[in-house]
């Protein structure tokens, strides 16, 4: 059972070494966590190179790991011990927009939202193209299965920041997710080599893609300078997943309403089913111009219809209670009601 008094041990050991090792490695607190991270999977092992850290700082991390024992904890302690590091990693390192980790919030509403489009599965592949620090994927993973009994979860993790995916290994490793999880280092516009997922989930990074010659098969592509990175990836997503299944991505709000959005929309047309585009707060972007929505897309084949209202809103403030929860009844009456209703 997740308890705060845990989440804070876990978080003050972590914090504490990491800062230690910042100092005497002379590194970037992300760095320090990876090698405080690796030290604690390797059962409280401080890692020396070279003498470095010396034996002072060794006996002082030692004595630190012996302060907490993550293994009895549970995934979620864990994965919220790391998300906070995580937090205090993008002010103190100035993580550029696209590597920062995804909100709790917006992670476990996603989880929220996909609980219901594969609460019938018995096994569960999905596919995260742009896994990052793992934040979203293991919220996902992790409600999953407390959510539906029994189920057999894989997940595939894609990334081409190095740093990222190591915090991404960590974070799994330590949740015990890392039997049913893969992580992969690669460009996910590039070819993958991957099998068909039933679920896509991904915090898309936004702006431009920089290798026009790796998108010469895309039809999102633009055919003038640059392509937009989160039109490829939609692509690429929905491209490797089964008929009928499900992509729930995380994209800028105003995704539909640029000039480059006509190719995405035709390709939308053509190969999946536009069922749902969801405003989060306001309140929680910096600035308008950086507000997210939660697209849903369900590729054709199989039972897959066009549902006869496409979701689309604006979550109400979190501040809100009262219409924050009766919006998400509303949502879920959507989808019991109409996404995954049988089209006659």
């Amino acid at each position: 059972m997740l308890t705060e008094k845990d989440t804070e041990t876990l978080f003050k050991v972590f914090n504490s070494s990491a800062e230690i090792l910042k100092d005497k490695l002379g590194v970037s607190y992300l760095d320090a966590f990876i090698e405080t991270g690796d030290n604690l999977i390797n059962d409280g092992q401080v890692h020396v190179e070279d003498g470095i850290p010396d034996s002072d700082t060794v006996s002082k991390l030692e004595g630190l790991y012996r302060d907490v024992d993550y293994q009895s904890m549970d995934a979620e302690t864990v994965r919220k011990a790391i998300q906070i590091c995580m937090i205090k990693a993008t002010k103190e390192d100035a993580i550029q927009a696209n590597h920062q980790i995804t909100p709790d919030t917006i992670a476990s509403i996603m989880g929220y939202l996909v609980i219901r489009l594969v609460k019938n599965a018995k096994h569960l592949q999905i596919l995260d193209l742009s896994v990052g620090m793992g934040n979203l994927l293991t919220t996902v993973m992790n409600q999953l299965k407390d959510a539906v009994k029994d189920i057999d979860l894989h997940a595939i993790g894609i990334d081409n920041d190095d740093s990222m995916l190591a915090v991404s290994s960590i974070s799994t490793q330590m949740q015990r997710n890392d039997k049913n999880t893969e992580l992969i280092y690669q460009d996910s516009v590039a070819n993958i080599l991957v099998d068909d997922a039933d679920l896509v989930i991904s915090d898309l990074p936004i702006g431009y893609y920089p290798i026009d010659e790796n998108t010469t098969n895309y039809k999102t592509r633009s055919t003038d300078g640059h392509s937009y990175a989160h039109h490829l990836l939609i692509e690429q997503g929905m491209n490797h997943i089964k008929p009928g299944g499900y992509g729930v991505f995380l994209v800028p709000s105003n995704i539909f309403n640029t000039p480059e959005s006509k190719s995405l929309l035709k390709w939308i047309q053509d190969n999946a089913y536009l069922q749902a585009l969801l405003n989060l707060p306001k309140e929680i972007f910096n600035n308008a111009n950086a507000q997210k929505a939660i697209l849903i897309l369900q590729k054709h084949g199989e039972d897959a219809h066009q549902v006869e209202k496409i979701m689309i809103g604006e979550f109400p403030s979190f501040n809100e209670v009262s219409a924050f929860q009766k919006f998400l009844a509303e949502l879920v009456e959507w989808e019991e009601k109409d996404l995954l209703s049988k089209k006659s």
